[in-house]
Formats: C-alpha cells, sequence, structure tokens
C-alpha cells in the first residue's frame, strides 16, 4: 500500500527526514529547491500538511532538532539555520561561504555538522548558537551520514573522509571511493561497521571501517539501475540510499525511477517496486521500519528553464511484516 502526499513542493525535493522518536515517528520533514520546508504528518492517507517554511534560496538539505518542534536546514543561502516549525521563525547557525549541501544532528554531543561545496565541515552547538569546529577538505562535499561517533564524509574527486566527531583535527581515515565515477550519496550501516555509497555511474560499495585485511577483503562494489535500452546499456545515476532501522538491508534510488531492496550481507537484491513518475531524489524509512518515504522529480541536471513541477511528488509506502527482510 502507498499514498501520494497532497501539498508537495513544486521543484526537486532534495531530502526526506522522518521524525527519529516512535511517539512522533510518522511526522516527516522535506525540504525543497522551491526553497520551502514543509511537515507532514504521514499518519493519515495523503498526508496532512502541518507546517510551510520558506525561504531564501533553494534548501538542500535538512534534519530535525531533538526537541521535534525545530528542524536545520542548509542550501544555496550558504547558511546554516534553525527553524521553529511552529511559527516559522529562522535563527542563523553558522554561515558558509558556498552552499550547505548537508546537515546532521548528532545527539551524543548535541553538535550540528554542516557540510558545504566550500570545502569544509563545520560543527555548530545550536545551544550556544556557536561555531566549535571548522575542518577544511580537499574538495565539496556532497553527502555526508553520521554513526555513533563516526562521521563520512563524501566528496568530489572520489574522496572519503572519516571523522571521529570527537576529534575533528585530523579525519580518523583518509580513503578513495570504491567508485570510479562521482559519489551521490554515502550512508553508514545501521551496526556502525562501515557504510554504503552510491555514485553517477549506476553502481553501489560497500565499504567498512575496520583497516585490517580480513575486514577489507569483505568490501565490494556491484551494479545497479541500468537497463538494455533500444540495444543501447543504458546506466542512471544512484541518488538514494536508506537502510532499514531493524533489518539493516537498505534501498536505492535512481535516476531510472526505480526504488530497489538490498541485502548487503547475502549480496542480492530482495526486490524491485514499480517505477515512479520520475527520477528518486531520496529515501528515508521510519525509525519503526514500517514506512517509506520516497521523492522523485526532474533531475538537477535538467536545468533551470526546464518545468520540473508536474513530475515532482512524495510517496508514503506502508512496509509490511518482513518486507526488506533478509531471506538468509
Amino acid at each position: 500500500m502507498q499514498f501520494q502526499l497532497h501539498n508537495a513542493p513544486v521543484d526537486i525535493i532534495s531530502s526526506v527526514r522522518f521524525n527519529p522518536s516512535e511517539r512522533y515517528g510518522s511526522f516527516l520533514l522535506a525540504s525543497s529547491w522551491d526553497t520551502t520546508l514543509r511537515l507532514y504528518d504521514t499518519s493519515v492517507e495523503n498526508g496532512r500538511l502541518l507546517s510551510r517554511v520558506d525561504g531564501v534560496a533553494p534548501l538542500l538539505d535538512c534534519c530535525w532538532h531533538p526537541s521535534g518542534r525545530s528542524a536545520f536546514i542548509g542550501g544555496l543561502e550558504n547558511r546554516v539555520r534553525i527553524v521553529d516549525l511552529e511559527s516559522g521563525q529562522c535563527d542563523t547557525l553558522g554561515d558558509h561561504d558556498d552552499a550547505v549541501k548537508s546537515v546532521l544532528f548528532d545527539k551524543q554531543s548535541g553538535l550540528v555538522a554542516s557540510g558545504s561545496w566550500d570545502r569544509t565541515v563545520q560543527l555548530h552547538d545550536c545551544r550556544s548558537g556557536n561555531r566549535v569546529n571548522i575542518s577544511r577538505l580537499p574538495h565539496k562535499v556532497f553527502s555526508m551520514d553520521m554513526t555513533e561517533n563516526l562521521l563520512v564524509v563524501g566528496m568530489a574527486g572520489r574522496a572519503v573522509h572519516i571523522y571521529d566527531i570527537r576529534h575533528m583535527g585530523e579525519p580518523f581515515q583518509r580513503r578513495e571511493s570504491s567508485l570510479k565515477y562521482m559519489t551521490r550519496a554515502v550512508k553508514c550501516i545501521p551496526t556502525g561497521e562501515g557504510y554504503a555509497s552510491s555514485s553517477i555511474e549506476g553502481r553501489i560499495a560497500v565499504d567498512f571501517f575496520d583497516p585490517s585485511l580480513d575486514v577489507q577483503a569483505k568490501k565490494y562494489a556491484f551494479k545497479c539501475h541500468r537497463a538494455a535500452e533500444n540495444d543501447v546499456d543504458a546506466v542512471y545515476s544512484v541518488n538514494a540510499l536508506a537502510f532499514h532501522p531493524l533489518y539493516g538491508t537498505f534501498v536505492s534510488g535512481g535516476s531510472d525511477s526505480l526504488v530497489c531492496f538490498w541485502d548487503y550481507k547475502a549480496r542480492k537484491r530482495l526486490r524491485q517496486y514499480p517505477r515512479y513518475p520520475g527520477p528518486i531524489q531520496a529515501l528515508e524509512i521510519d525509525c519503526k521500519g514500517s514506512s517509506l518515504a520516497i521523492s522523485y522529480g526532474g533531475d538537477v541536471e535538467m536545468g533551470l528553464e526546464c518545468d520540473t513541477s508536474k513530475y515532482n511528488g512524495i510517496v508514503i509506502r506502508s512496509l509490511g511484516p518482513g518486507e526488506g527482510k533478509s531471506k538468509v
């Protein structure tokens, strides 16, 4: 079962984020290139738009404040802002010299991490409003994710830095992506053992933090989101990844408008859902593992002159008992 959210953004939906608490787990944030941040209650069919906050520039990412009443946003305004979801008031938490591509909240330290095209990762204390750290990087930040104390930063140039957020002076590890082309998304494995990454070339890689030879021998990459079209092998960008919080499997979404479930341990595809109306841009599974949010819409590469409004939308798909569970 699935349904379409009403009152969806009219431009590309850059991120969708379920509230991490069980009590408000049906609440979904959506940031968009139309400059809006929207909050939905997905517990009712077609959803209920609870609030909408209009910004001044396209938004590239959002995440929840632990209170559930506020959110953090970043985008082409080059600022990290905290947004009151009831009043719509926005306060600046930090500034970058270029677009803010990724924002994350670390519940253990209470810090907000922001990654930017200005080649920096910054840490902000949302309680004091002060920036507590800035780390210089060799390339633009394309995607970030966090598990326990480790922050994984995927950059241009196929570079990956892994930081211990408690000691940001130097990267914990410096790596080159296992993928041959530009990184689109990185997502940490819920157990904290490693991360998955995807690229524009229709591939996904699974990597592990432990540098020992035995563990590193387990890393691998595989082809996906590809098809034979008119006797030509079509290769699509893999734009989004999301792990199931209970089963440890993950979903991928590509510019082929398809969403697939994968068992990374068995190295098998579990299922593929029917094609959606447009390229998949963002994915999120709620904390209970019962709902999958899927945003689709025209590719950024289509350009600003292309009218993508009729192709944008958010679908909430109910995950049945055992859906996404490993069959091994």
